[in-house]
C-alpha cells in the first residue's frame, strides 16, 4: 500500500524559505519508498525577500505558495484546504523559512508565536495518531505547535535549549542519522543544522522518511 504524505513547504530557498537540497532529498525518498505526494503551503507573504547572493533583505514581497510552487512543480494546496482525512503522514523540510514564515522562532527563539493555520495542521495530524517528520530547524514548528515530543536538531545547544523551554526534550544525533518518538508518532533529523555535505543530509533525511512511513503501518 503506498501511503500518501502531505509534504509542508515554507517557501523557496534557504534563507527565506524552503530549504531547496532539503526538500528534493525529502522527496526523492519518499518517491524512491513509493509514497504519494501532496504539496501544501500558506497563501499569503513570506516574512521578507533575501537576496541569496549576498544575503542582504530585498525591497519585495513574495508569496509562500506561490515560491513553494517552484519546488513542487507546480501544484501547491493552500493549507487550508489539506483533508487530513485523505492524508497518512505529514513531512516538514527545513530552512530559514519554516522559522520565519511559519512562526518568528528565527527572530524570537522560546518566546515565538506560530501561525495559526500552521499549529492547526500539525494538531490536526498529531491528534489523528498520524506520524510527523520534521528536519532541520523544523523541530521548531512542532515544539511551538505540541509543547511536548522527543526530538532533535543535531548539536547545537542554544537551538536545543530553546526547543526545551517549549516543552520538548531534545536529544543530539549526528546528521546522518534521525529521530523516532514512537509514543508521540515524532520523527527529526538535523539536515542543515549540521555543517554537512548534501550526501550525508540526504542519508539522514532519507532514514527519516523511512521512520515516518514505517509509522503509518
Amino acid at each position: 500500500m503506498s501511503h500518501k504524505v502531505c509534504v509542508l513547504l515554507s517557501g523557496c530557498g534557504v534563507f527565506d524559505g524552503a530549504e531547496i537540497h532539503e526538500s528534493v532529498a525529502t522527496l526523492l525518498a519518499l518517491s524512491k519508498a513509493g509514497a504519494n505526494v501532496v504539496f501544501t503551503a500558506p497563501n499569503r507573504n513570506q516574512h521578507h525577500v533575501i537576496n541569496h547572493l549576498d544575503g542582504s533583505e530585498m525591497d519585495e514581497t513574495r508569496n509562500i505558495r506561490v515560491e513553494a510552487a517552484r519546488i513542487a512543480r507546480g501544484n501547491v494546496l493552500n493549507i487550508s484546504d489539506v483533508d487530513i482525512d485523505e492524508m497518512d503522514a505529514l513531512f516538514i523540510p527545513g530552512g530559514f523559512g519554516a522559522a520565519k514564515n511559519f512562526c518568528s522562532f528565527a527572530f524570537e527563539g522560546a518566546n515565538a508565536s506560530i501561525h495559526e493555520d500552521v499549529k492547526a495542521l500539525i494538531q490536526s495530524f498529531h491528534n489523528a495518531g498520524k506520524p510527523i517528520g520534521a528536519v532541520c530547524i523544523a523541530p521548531a514548528v512542532l515544539a511551538l505547535s505540541l509543547g511536548k515530543g522527543t526530538m532533535t536538531i543535531g548539536s547545537d545547544a542554544g537551538t536545543a535549549e530553546a526547543l526545551e523551554s517549549l516543552g520538548a526534550t531534545h536529544q543530539v544525533c549526528p546528521v546522518t542519522e534521525m529521530l523516532v518518538d514512537r509514543e508521540n508518532k515524532l520523527v527529526t533529523a538535523p539536515a542543515y543544522m549540521e555543517d554537512a555535505a548534501i550526501h550525508e543530509v540526504a542519508e539522514g533525511i532519507e532514514k527519516a522518511v523511512r521512520a515516518v512511513l514505517e509509522l503509518c503501518e
